[in-house]
């Protein structure tokens, strides 16, 4: 275990996390961040077009310019590829226990994002993999000619949907909603291409198949009927999972097992530790609100930090 105590760890290498590394570089705080990677769930998305500054990025190109970023700043030290495992409370600050050390710093900020949410349906566990895929930059080319299934009309399904277009025979679009939930322009769009359908209102009851998937079944949200769409492949794009496990039992999480955040300040139920980004109860999931929170919330920490040297 290091013995020096650090005024802060940063934990995640998405937007928010390179974020806060910059920010707590200039600010010259003793800061390290550790990271399993750099990008975040954007490294899935093959055109990124509301990153300000880019009128369009690659998500790896992001990761790499998130990643450059940090390392022009020496005096930020980066301990990646590095896992962090948990988080204790150890006198006056705190100790973090990662996959090849451990780490003292009087202050914390999470920015550990979040992870695809996945379909809770019979067969769904079955086929994953099998057919269920939730990266369509990733395995797009795998269902060349094939019908496929994307649930979800945010963002990210209709990306999914898009990047499917040069692949897929049909792309049908499902969603509990009664109308596409992400940008007005985006999914103008992607509904507009012939092999493109969308069928709103409806949830996804089952998967099935043999050795892969074959179908799926699904009824209204206000009826009983069932209906069968036979499909080769299921993207799911319904929604993330927070990433504060590292945190339960020590800052408060609310029902989606998000962590709860005060604003401005971007601090937790625990003195010390801050969050910024997707892991956090924030209603809106956009790289750069998440880069901007992570700012506030390292703002507060030097703040913070003042006070408790005082």
């Amino acid at each position: 275990m290091s013995e020096k105590i650090h005024d802060l760890i940063i934990i995640g290498g998405g937007p928010a996390g390179a974020a806060a590394g910059v920010y707590a570089a200039r600010k010259k705080l003793d800061a390290i961040l550790v990271t399993a990677d750099f990008g975040g769930q954007s490294v899935a998305s093959a055109r990124i077009e509301n990153w300000i500054g880019s009128i369009a990025i690659g998500g790896a190109e992001l990761a790499i310019a998130l990643e450059d970023h940090l390392r022009a700043h020496p005096g930020l030290t980066i301990r990646e590829p590095e896992k962090a495992a948990a988080i204790e409370k150890q006198g006056a600050g705190f100790l973090v226990r990662t996959d090849k050390g451990e780490y003292t710093a009087r202050a914390v900020l999470l920015a550990t994002g979040a992870r695809h949410r996945k379909l809770d349906v019979p067969g769904s566990a079955e086929f994953d993999g099998r057919g269920i895929a939730y990266c369509s930059t990733c395995d797009a080319p795998l269902f060349q000619g094939k019908a496929v299934a994307v649930i979800g009309s945010g963002n990210a399904g209709l990306e999914a949907a898009y990047d499917l277009r040069d692949y897929a025979r049909a792309i049908h679009i499902l969603d509990i909603a009664s109308a596409p939930t992400g940008d007005r322009q985006t999914a103008e769009t992607v509904l507009g291409l012939a092999k493109v359908d969308f069928l709103p209102a409806v949830k996804v009851t089952a998967i099935t198949g043999d050795s892969w998937i074959r179908g799926l079944k699904y009824r209204p949200i206000s009826g009983d009927e069932e209906k069968t769409l036979p499909v080769e492949g299921v993207f799911v794009a319904i929604g993330a999972a927070p990433n504060a496990e590292i945190a339960r039992g020590l800052v408060d999480l609310n029902e989606r097992g998000e962590i709860i955040v005060k604003r401005p300040s971007y601090a937790t139920s625990r003195p010390g530790i801050f969050a910024a980004g997707d892991v956090t109860d924030e209603p809106f999931r956009q790289n750069n609100i998440a880069a901007g929170d992570a700012i506030k919330a390292v703002l507060s920490a030097c703040a913070y930090l003042k006070e408790i040297k005082a």
